[in-house]
């Protein structure tokens, strides 16, 4: 059994040797223990830093391509080098070292496929009240989302089994963390959450420059993944409420022309018509959307069966090299 624990990183020269020193090198259950961070487009040292202190793996990036791409590239590189399970965490020392443990029991025992740490929100001191609040709204609507459990949706401190890992898609560029909830919860991937700890903030966070700038890439990152995941609930929704407009328009319309002043409310029965057709429409888009949605659940099952013969390949590979070697 191996575990491969993966850190994105950007100019991280000054924090990641503290996050690596506080990495396992040990846990029961696991008979290897690798590590491997990935490069995106950093312009100090950390390339350096993190060879000299001995990590297993390294993906570069020429330049900064974002933290949804990194996390893809590192999943990517962790299964061709064999991992049966990956953990990703931050270059920031943000998440404790002991906590890996934590979130791999759970997979190890077989209980589920997708472990998200969850922090102590409330009592992080550097959470300031705004983001407490912005926080758990999030987590909150991830969870109507993506008809989950998981208490905190953008808690980058999570593990993987190599099976949930081959099924992931990630196609916003901002970050994984909200999207890959709402896959897995419409996929019907088993996750769960569990407790773990925080460490003091070394550096403030660089995911977002604003609060306004944070909340807006989250919410329009939840409702993508919510019009790909379930497009007719959603522009049914939207054209219902139009549709719905239109007609009680139409029905205050008839009301008044039956009353003999319909003459004066002719506008009202222009916008009911336009209500009601924009209604329809949206509804036809919805079918269309659907209908693009199966077809996408298709190729992603084509796509996992291609890296599980692509990845498994390489790991038998590997594997028979290492009894050689032996």
């Amino acid at each position: 059994m191996k575990l491969i624990i993966q850190i994105p990183c950007y100019n991280e020269a000054e924090t990641l040797e503290v996050a690596l020193n506080d990495l396992p090198k040990h846990i029961d259950g696991i008979d290897e223990i690798e590590y491997l961070i990935i490069n995106d487009g950093s312009h100090d040292n950390t390339v350096e830093v993190a060879k000299k202190w001995g990590v297993n793996y390294v993906v570069n990036f020429r330049r900064n391509k974002g933290l949804a791409k990194g996390f893809m590239a590192g999943i990517d590189a962790c299964l061709r080098n064999g991992a049966d399970i990956i953990v990703n965490t931050d270059a920031d020392n943000q998440y404790a070292g002991d906590d890996i443990e934590t979130i791999v029991r759970p997979i190890l025992e077989g209980k589920t496929d997708i472990v998200i740490g969850e922090r102590p929100i409330d009592t992080t001191e550097h959470f300031s009240p705004l983001k407490k609040k912005l926080q758990h709204f999030g987590s909150w609507v991830v969870r109507k989302a993506s008809n989950s459990t998981i208490p905190d949706a953008p808690s980058g401190f999570r593990a993987y089994s190599r099976d949930a890992a081959m099924r992931l898609n990630v196609v916003n560029e901002y970050t994984y963390t909200l999207e890959t909830i709402v896959q897995a919860g419409r996929s019907k991937i088993a996750q769960t959450s569990v407790p773990i700890k925080t460490n003091g903030e070394l550096r403030p966070s660089r995911l977002f420059n604003s609060m306004f700038g944070y909340v807006k890439k989250s919410m329009l990152t939840i409702l993508r993944a919510f019009m790909m995941y379930k497009p007719l609930q959603f522009f049914s929704t939207i054209g219902g409420i139009s549709f719905v407009g239109g007609i009680i328009l139409s029905i205050r319309y008839l009301i008044y022309f039956f009353m003999g002043r319909g003459g004066g409310h002719v506008q009202s029965l222009i916008l009911a018509s336009l209500l009601i057709t924009m209604g329809v429409l949206i509804f036809v888009i919805g079918l269309q959307a659907d209908l693009i949605a199966a077809n996408r659940k298709i190729l992603e099952d084509v796509q996992y069966h291609v890296r599980k013969l692509d990845y498994d390949g390489a790991k038998e590979l590997e594997d028979k090299e290492s009894e050689e070697d032996k």
